[in-house]
């Protein structure tokens, strides 16, 4: 049975890059910076590459369990590009075509975690906070790089992490998950406080560098993976 997860879209996604900053800072008041969830059985990588030369988006979700992470569903969409790249505004171009695929799964995930921003973002409205507000999921920012933001230099072993600091407010963490890798750059996205972030993203990368939710999906929206069965490719939009 698919499509049991209700997606509350308030905006269209036809829209000026104005017009999405007023989105965003219209939404980031719905944003919930503290732990208001609960048991996780189940959490969602999300990521999103693009095809023919970015005319293509491919959206990924990966649900895993939690905290065995072992994969339970997959789902793909693919749909027409429809916002340019434009810094601070990643969720306008991508969050189409994952929300359609969020749509396919039998069952909405505990979690999502989101490759890119959430709280850590100019408007304080990364992608991982739109997307947890459209979806009212709990949601988690892990970005492979900085967009905003200073901190302190973090210890080489796992775990070791300092805050990410705009003027004079938290805004995320600098976060070491494997001994000789870079950072990753969690922030809250949605109804999770950043320590608790902090504790998840660890706890869902044991191996690797990457939570493997998130790599998981990365494989399939790359198509480093055959996709699996239940996995839609429909192209829409």
């Amino acid at each position: 049975m698919a499509g049991t997860q209700k997606v509350d879209i308030t905006h269209s996604w036809d829209i000026t890059s104005q017009e999405a900053i007023a989105i965003q800072q219209e939404l980031r008041s719905k944003v919930i910076l503290q732990d208001e969830f609960g048991t996780f059985q189940q959490v969602a990588g999300v990521d999103a590459g693009f095809e023919e030369g970015g005319s293509i988006t491919r959206a990924a979700i990966a649900v895993l369990s939690f905290p065995e992470l072992q994969v339970q569903e997959t789902a793909i969409a693919r749909r027409r590009t429809s916002f340019p790249y434009v810094p601070g505004l990643l969720s306008f171009r991508e969050a189409p075509a994952i929300l359609e695929a969020m749509a396919q799964l039998a069952h909405p995930p505990d979690l999502l975690l989101c490759d890119g921003q959430g709280y850590a973002h100019p408007r304080r409205f990364g992608f991982a906070c739109h997307l947890g507000v459209l979806c009212d999921l709990p949601s988690i920012g892990v970005a492979k790089s900085r967009l905003i933001g200073e901190h302190a230099a973090v210890g080489e072993e796992r775990g070791a992490w300092q805050p990410l600091v705009d003027g004079d407010e938290v805004i995320g963490a600098a976060l070491r998950t494997r001994v000789g890798t870079r950072l990753l750059y969690v922030s809250t996205g949605h109804r999770i406080g950043l320590e608790t972030a902090i504790e998840l993203v660890l706890q869902c990368a044991p191996r690797y560098r990457q939570p493997e939710p998130i790599r998981q999906a990365h494989h399939l929206a790359s198509r480093l993976l055959r996709p699996a069965k239940n996995a839609g490719l429909a192209m829409t939009g």
